[in-house]
């Protein structure tokens, strides 16, 4: 039997294509000619008579709930407020609180609310200034304002008449004749000075560079030649007598010693007063000594251990005390931001100089008499006429408290040490910083010209350690190790062949360069 065999699939017949619509062309949209403005009132007549006719041909009547009459008062008071508010913002109001007292008191206003504060008081006065903008009262503003302008024009003309006048301070008859003394004392020693300057310029036998070498050469020998124990607390200060024959040191205990030289032999001790002593000095013109003490004091000394005169008046410990080169005065600087001049014959008091911001550590008179120089923890160190009180220079240049302050013999050079481990040299005659020394690892104690021409300078400092320094280079010289705690303070006898440090070791050194200028000794006028 045979299979059958299979059938092609019947065609599919062709699909006839679907047919495509065909749209209207679209119309465009006409532009409503432009209307003219309609005047407000006939607006709402036009409103209200749509609204009555859509009334009248609708039976409902459109009816606003509480809900939403109270809604929309409180959005436009709110929107009230913001516009208020954005005007008072941009009011000019004023910032000082004594302007806003005066102004809310020219508008009739309390100046002061019980526990109001500055700005809300200026936020009172722009809410009002707002408030009388919005009620129409603007000439009272104005005229406040113009009250205002007045007055301050008025302050502005007065703080001119007081510029024009300086200040001062009206002075006793004694400081009076202080200044008189000292203006004769200084003159003739600063015409002599420069005269001297000059020819020792002009003459061609004089050679002040050859001078100055010689002078710089034997202060690279000097050398330690005695060391003494001078007392069982630290020392703070030293000071050679006019001819170097004595020498004294104070101490933390209070006790002022006096040694004669060059054995360092004790004479005498000088006890009186009742806290640790801070500094000795010894006058240039004869052998008394006067003494700062942390009780507020400072005392005149016979060598012998008598006592002359105190001079009290400081409100807080003394620092360091100075002489005036005439011998007739006594400076002292003070922890109560103050340095005072004292009478050294009558113990009163002829000058109070303040003017430092800070502590005044220092003082030290110029070699002419007619300049002192204070420096103090603010920074600062300021050089003063004594002749007329004026404020001669401020020097402005260390970062941290100046300790020491030292005039050089030329007469026009400064120099300062600080605790920023800096001495930096100053030229009065220019009035601008000359010379910085980075001269020690720690804070410098005390800083001295040498004393005939000021070739030379010496610091001390509280890396155990003093310094010298050549004065024409400010190159150094050379470095005087000895001690094995702070130096505190030192100084150099006239002659310029010595010099004594003391320290918180206790011990008294001497440095001399006389050994080896046993045949060459310094010639100084």
């Amino acid at each position: 039997m045979e299979n059958p065999r299979p059938q092609p699939p019947a065609p599919t017949p062709p699909m006839a294509p679907l047919p495509v619509p065909i749209h209207p062309p679209i119309a465009p949209i006409p532009v409503p000619p432009p209307r003219a403005p309609i005047p407000a009132a006939a607006s709402m007549a036009s409103t209200s008579a749509s609204a009555a006719g859509a009334g009248g041909g609708d039976e409902l009547e459109y009816e606003v709930s509480d809900d939403h009459r109270a809604a929309r008062e409180r959005h436009e008071r709110a929107v009230q407020e913001l516009l208020q508010r954005r005007r008072a913002y941009a009011m000019a109001v004023p910032t000082n609180d004594s302007a806003v007292r005066a102004r809310l008191r020219r508008l009739g206003e309390p100046i002061t609310l019980f526990g109001e504060r500055e700005m809300e008081r200026r936020d009172r006065l722009r809410t009002l200034m707002v408030r009388l903008e919005a009620d129409g009262q603007m000439d009272r503003l104005l005229r406040a304002q113009e009250d205002d302008q007045a007055a301050r024009a008025g302050e502005e003309e007065e703080e001119e008449e007081q510029i024009q006048y300086p200040f001062f301070t009206e002075g006793t008859q004694e400081l009076l004749n202080a200044r008189v003394d000292i203006a004769k004392y200084s003159l003739p020693r600063a015409k002599a000075r420069i005269e001297r300057a000059k020819r020792r310029h002009e003459d061609p036998d004089e050679d002040p560079e050859a001078e100055a070498d010689l002078v710089v050469k034997q202060a690279g020998e000097f050398v330690l030649e005695c060391s003494e124990i001078g007392d069982d607390r630290p020392l703070t200060g030293c000071s050679f007598s006019r001819d170097a024959s004595l020498l004294a040191t104070s101490s933390w205990n209070g006790l002022i010693k006096v040694w004669s030289m060059p054995q360092i032999t004790k004479v005498a001790t000088l006890k009186g007063h009742t806290e640790r002593a801070t500094d000795v000095a010894f006058s240039p013109a004869d052998d008394c000594l006067a003494t700062a003490s942390a009780d507020k004091t400072a005392k005149l000394w016979k060598p012998d251990g008598s006592l002359l005169m105190s001079f009290d008046g400081h409100l807080d410990r003394l620092a360091r005390v100075a002489f005036h080169p005439s011998g007739k005065y006594l400076g002292t600087a003070s922890f109560d931001k103050t340095w005072r001049l004292w009478d050294i014959n009558t113990g009163k008091e002829l000058l109070l100089q303040e003017g430092h911001s800070r502590s005044v550590y220092g003082i030290s008179f110029h070699p002419d008499g007619s300049l002192a120089g204070s420096c103090s923890l603010d920074a600062y160190a300021r050089v003063w006429d004594l002749r007329s009180g004026r404020l001669f220079f401020t020097l402005k240049g260390h970062v941290k408290p100046v300790l020491g302050m030292s005039f050089s013999p030329n007469g026009y050079l400064v120099a300062t040490g600080s605790e920023d481990n800096f001495c930096r040299i100053w030229d009065l005659r220019k009035k601008e910083m000359l010379y910085s020394i980075p001269a020690h690892k720690s804070l410098i104690s005390q800083v001295k010209f040498e004393p005939q021409e000021g070739y030379y300078l010496a610091t001390s400092s509280y890396d155990t350690k003093a310094a010298l320094w050549s004065a024409r280079d400010f190159k150094p010289i050379k470095s005087l190790v000895g001690h094995e705690s702070k130096v505190t303070s030192l100084d150099i006898s006239g002659d310029g062949q010595q010099i004594v440090t003391v320290a918180h070791d206790r011990t008294i050194k001497i440095w001399s360069c006389r050994s080896s200028t046993q045949d060459n000794a310094m010639e100084l006028d």
